[in-house]
């Protein structure tokens, strides 16, 4: 009995113990959790791509919107009428039979293509334009298109998705099939037909940018419906939406307060890389000479000038080059930022 009981003791010896870990401590009161919405805010702002994109868009907008209120020389469509005598020359003679040349002056000319200057930061353009004023007056209006578009997009996504996918069935099968005939449609020669058709019927040039673009977005919309519609059908399964139906809750009130919230950093992110892209038509749409029309200006239409003139393309960067550059870092600006929140709002991430 003494030699078993010995052996016990021997074999409780090589027994290893757990040590309490952390998670078997308990809880210290003075600790904070940390919210969701703070981690998210967290990891975005260690990303440094995210810190970039911000920095880019916010100096943009104070560019474009502030800049006016100190540079002051030069509005968006004065010209520059500086520039030398405009004359014209014949040939006469007097009373005495002697040929002479007349000049005769008109007036001054527009100070065109001037090299940058303390009168001009970055020169003026082919027809007598202060081209840094037209600079942050055509971001503005690049700027807000290019929102416009985006957040109509996305109101048509989120609402035709989130039917679709909560419903299904033959509400799916119409609205999906809806999405495949227009995402079938080629999107610029649509718009040089429509474009053509707002100039027959009268409607003003300035407005042309706006109404296409208007336009382009309820073609766009599918892809948000879709990104909506497949979410959506994951998430109405869950135990909380089964609760919400319980309680009698409507069916508005089911997709948009609880279906929708869920979703929305995927919306989120999809609405920021989408900015990018619809500045890139605002520029192709004025390259095709439906953007905003002379004496305003876009960044778009400040680029297109080098489609109808070599000459400046070849020798004067200060006329094009500059919008080109704020239409490159609009659009890397928005593509850090949605890559930023891509990884920041997934759940996976873990530094």
């Amino acid at each position: 009995m003494e030699e078993k009981n010995l052996n016990e003791v021997e074999n409780l010896e090589n027994i290893e113990f757990d040590t309490p870990t952390d998670a078997d401590k308990p809880l210290d009161k003075n600790i904070k959790l940390m919210s969701p919405g703070r981690m998210v805010a967290r990891r975005f702002f260690r990303s440094k791509l995210s810190i970039a994109g911000i920095s880019m868009i916010l100096a943009l907008f104070l560019f474009c919107w502030l800049g006016p209120v100190v540079y002051t020389a030069w509005g968006e469509t004065e010209t520059d009428r500086s520039g030398a005598y405009d004359y014209f020359e014949y040939e006469a003679k007097d009373e005495n039979g002697n040929q002479f040349v007349q000049f005769i002056v008109s007036g001054y000319s527009i100070n065109k293509l001037a090299l940058p200057s303390g009168e001009h930061i970055l020169g003026t353009d082919q027809i007598g334009m202060d081209i840094f004023a037209r600079l942050m007056y055509g971001g503005r209006r690049s700027l807000i298109i290019s929102f416009m578009a985006v957040f109509i997009t996305a109101a048509l996504g989120i609402v035709m998705g989130g039917l679709a996918g909560y419903y299904g069935g033959i509400v799916d099968n119409i609205i999906m099939r809806i999405c495949d005939m227009l995402m079938c449609l080629p999107t610029l020669p649509l718009m040089l037909i429509l474009g053509t058709v707002l100039e027959s019927i009268g409607i003003k040039s300035i407005y042309y940018i706006y109404i296409l673009m208007i336009l382009l977005a309820l073609f766009s919309w599918p892809g948000m419906a879709r990104l909506v519609r497949g979410q959506i059908l994951y998430l109405r399964e869950q135990e909380y939406m089964v609760a919400a139906e319980a309680m009698g809750f409507s069916t508005a009130r089911r997709i948009f307060k609880h279906l929708v919230p869920n979703i929305l950093p995927q919306i989120m992110v999809s609405m920021t890389l989408s900015l990018g892209s619809m500045i890139l038509y605002e520029s192709t749409l004025s390259y095709l000479n439906l953007g905003v029309p002379a004496p305003y200006a876009s960044w778009g239409s400040m680029v297109e000038i080098i489609s109808r003139d070599t000459e400046i393309l070849k020798n004067y960067f200060n006329v094009w080059g500059p919008p080109g550059i704020c239409i490159i870092i609009a659009v890397l600006g928005f593509n850090f930022i949605g890559d930023g929140l891509r990884d920041a709002l997934d759940p996976k991430q873990r530094r």
